[in-house]
């Protein structure tokens, strides 16, 4: 017979349904980005994967919080991440702007790029779920896959929203593509910026900071949102070519 003080440690199932309808909630997100795309809304489906990225942040966070996290919601985790922030994007560009190599004469290009988008996104997840457990969760290596979807989401957002259209813009979008890709496989060291939620109590400074970044972002999304997630995926490539200069200097060598 179970001590009621046993019990009471025990959440109730209905707790473990929390996390879980925020993962659902992502990958439906996703999966209607997908449909917006397919149907030409290239501007809502670039939104859509936003809103799957901020669904996808309050999941593992809810399940931190209320002692809920498990390895199926984890697995689950990274299957909602797989169709929100691999196939979503990699298809959002293709429709929206890489299809338009095929008039070009690079037809087999097109799709190329964009299933090396989606294969690296599932190489990335598959090293993060390795490494879980023995990592720094400080950092990432390697650019996060919401962070990447970030980049060509709003990347089209804004380029909708300005009336640019996907050929205008081919060669960069393909780039761009290509380049998200090969940043999430990357050995780069990102800061995740999971810590920051560890403490209590957070310093003045940050505190205003944060509450400064809302409200730039409130003015205009898109744009603030393309700005922060561009310069998040510069972070690593230049943090690299830092520590590369500073061991330079000490007469060392990266990596040491």
């Amino acid at each position: 017979m179970k001590s009621p003080a046993t019990e009471q440690k025990r959440p109730s199932r209905g707790i473990y349904l929390l996390p879980n309808l925020f993962t659902t909630s992502a990958l439906l997100a996703g999966f209607y980005s997908i449909i917006l795309a397919y149907n030409g809304s290239y501007g809502h489906a670039g939104l859509a994967i936003i809103v799957a990225m901020v669904l996808d942040g309050f999941d593992g966070r809810v399940a931190r919080m209320t002692n809920t996290s498990t390895a199926f919601g984890a697995e689950y985790d990274s299957m909602s991440d797989m169709v929100s922030f691999g196939v979503a994007p990699a298809f959002l560009m293709y429709s929206w702007s890489l299809s338009g190599l095929s008039e070009a004469h690079y037809g087999q290009l097109s799709w190329v790029i964009a299933f090396v988008y989606t294969a690296c996104c599932g190489l990335r997840l598959a090293r993060f779920n390795v490494a879980v457990g023995t990592a720094d969760k400080r950092f990432f290596q390697g650019l996060a896959c919401p962070a990447a979807a970030a980049i060509l989401a709003s990347f089209v957002w804004v380029m909708t929203g300005l009336g640019v259209s996907g050929d205008d813009v081919v060669i960069l979008a393909a780039a761009m593509t290509a380049l998200s890709g090969v940043s999430m496989v990357s050995t780069f060291t990102y800061y995740s910026f999971k810590d920051l939620g560890d403490n209590k109590r957070v310093p003045f400074a940050m505190l205003l900071g944060l509450l400064l970044l809302f409200v730039v972002t409130a003015v205009d999304p898109p744009k603030m949102i393309l700005i922060a997630s561009v310069i998040y995926g510069l972070s690593g490539p230049l943090y690299y070519l830092f520590r590369l200069y500073r061991k330079r200097q000490r007469g060392g060598t990266v990596g040491e």
